[in-house]
């Protein structure tokens, strides 16, 4: 297996090198040059694995057997040893058409400790082979963060650090961040939205003298395996679900960056029979809008009670527009320029066909958000976070009545308390969770500004 760019202008690598690569050296995203297709009978052989078994099975499509069998397996078995889910990803059934994919029970609360665990034991594993320290770089909307700071603090030869977006991420998300003070580790909150935060970390990835110099690597769903990874939890609730062998599945999935959803369009590229992938947004709804008109444009940004999906420039969007487009990677270059000089892509024709064949796709005002959290308290005693419950609204909108659903629950509700207080549920937090109000906060405020964003992160990486 060879991994290429979207752009079509960097030669193609091998797993490693794709992995350390990031966002690849000509501002394109790497994907695989092929993807592998389970056969049915593959599938079916695979519904009584556990959940490390899987991810095991499906990654070995994918590395080249660059990384030897068994230290795969001890990074795989170390990375969910800590999930406080035997499962690791349970499926919980609310209903006889709806079941939750439950992607909280990892040591930040969030679906981004599934992948981002396995990818800190990965880097870890990948510094001590090629023994050169590893400084990772990545913005995030407030789960990303806490969850890669955990899955490297304090591990020898990797420095990490991270942006959000000051005053625009949950307090929990904040604190989950800032409360890390090993000395591998550096927060800027950043005077600005998600999309700043983004735009700086592609600005500095793109710059290749400083990415070389100072060893960058990519934490964020630039990195194809996070995508990777994440849809090893699409087989497993397929899988999982009684009734799929027969039924068709409908998967709602709520997504702001287009990584997770993008994760479930490979899946079903690989051969998942998927019926309906459902992408669930806010009152950011680039996406909606893209799906049902064709037209990918950003907006205003709006603040919401899903903040982790308070996105406009969703980065996973060109891989999925790769293939739109028949992987034309001329066309596919000329596209992302428009997009830079004229604001928008336009896809009309048999091409927008195409698109709402493969998604289905809802914006979720703040007041359904809060309406369908109340909803499934009250008739099912299941609490959903904010994002989860977009999640479900988008389900209700699209599913059959002789379909089932999976909707992924991305985070647990403790982390977006905010919202929850809104509609007079109290709810008790994880020990976990309530420790982190005691502790004290470790991060710097900065403006908006790549140049001062640049000599703090010189000064960090020049650090013994």
């Amino acid at each position: 297996m060879k991994y290429i760019s979207t752009r079509g202008n960097v030669e193609a690598k091998g797993f490693i090198d794709t992995v350390l690569m990031g966002l690849a050296d000509d501002g394109g995203l790497m994907i695989p040059s092929e993807i592998p297709v389970i056969s049915a009978a593959t599938l079916e052989e695979w519904r009584s694995l556990t959940y490390q078994e899987l991810f095991l099975k499906i990654f070995s499509y994918y590395t080249n057997d660059e990384i030897p069998y068994e230290d795969l397996k001890e990074m795989v078995y170390t990375s969910y040893a800590n999930f406080r889910a035997p499962e690791v990803t349970p499926v919980h059934p609310i209903n006889d058409s709806l079941y939750v994919l439950e992607l909280f029970h990892g040591p930040t609360f969030a679906f981004k400790d599934v992948a981002l665990q396995f990818m800190g034991e990965l880097y870890s594993y990948i510094s001590k082979k090629q023994n050169k320290i590893i400084h990772i770089l990545g913005a995030t909307s407030g789960d990303t963060g806490a969850a890669a700071i955990q899955g490297v603090r304090g591990k020898e030869g990797i420095k990490i650090c991270i942006l959000h977006p000051h005053g625009k991420v949950s307090k929990v998300q904040e604190l989950q961040m800032t409360t890390v003070d090993d000395s591998n580790v550096l927060n800027l909150s950043v005077k600005g939205n998600f999309d700043d935060c983004q735009k700086v970390i592609k600005d500095l990835f793109a710059d290749l003298d400083f990415k070389s110099k100072y060893h960058l690597r990519a934490i964020n769903s630039i990195n194809f395996v996070r995508i990777l990874a994440q849809t090893v939890y699409y087989f497993y609730a397929y899988l999982q679900v009684e009734g799929s062998a027969d039924k068709k599945i409908n998967i709602s999935v709520p997504s702001g960056n287009f990584g997770n959803i993008f994760s479930g369009y490979l899946a079903k590229k690989m051969g998942l029979p998927i019926n309906k992938l459902i992408i669930a947004t806010n009152e950011n709804n680039i996406l909606e809008r893209f799906v049902n008109t064709g037209e990918y444009k950003p907006g205003g940004f709006t603040s919401t009670y899903s903040p982790s999906m308070d996105i406009q420039v969703a980065s996973n969007f060109e891989r999925y527009l790769y293939y739109l487009i028949g992987e034309d990677t001329e066309k596919l270059s000329s596209y992302m320029s428009a997009l830079q000089t004229d604001g928008k892509i336009t896809i009309e024709g048999e091409t927008l066909q195409q698109v709402q064949s493969d998604f289905a796709a809802l914006g979720v005002k703040n007041e359904l958000c809060l309406d369908t959290i109340s909803k499934y308290q009250k008739d099912h005693g299941y609490l959903l976070d904010p994002h989860t419950a977009c999640g479900i609204a988008a389900y209700e909108a699209f599913n059959g009545p002789d379909e089932l659903g999976i909707t992924f629950a991305t985070a647990h509700p403790a982390k977006f308390d905010e919202a929850i207080t809104l509609i007079d549920i109290k709810q008790e937090f994880p020990d976990e969770i309530e420790a982190l109000f005691l502790m004290p906060q470790h991060q710097t405020v900065v403006d908006h500004n790549k140049d001062e964003i640049v000599q703090l992160l010189k000064f960090f990486y020049e650090s013994n």
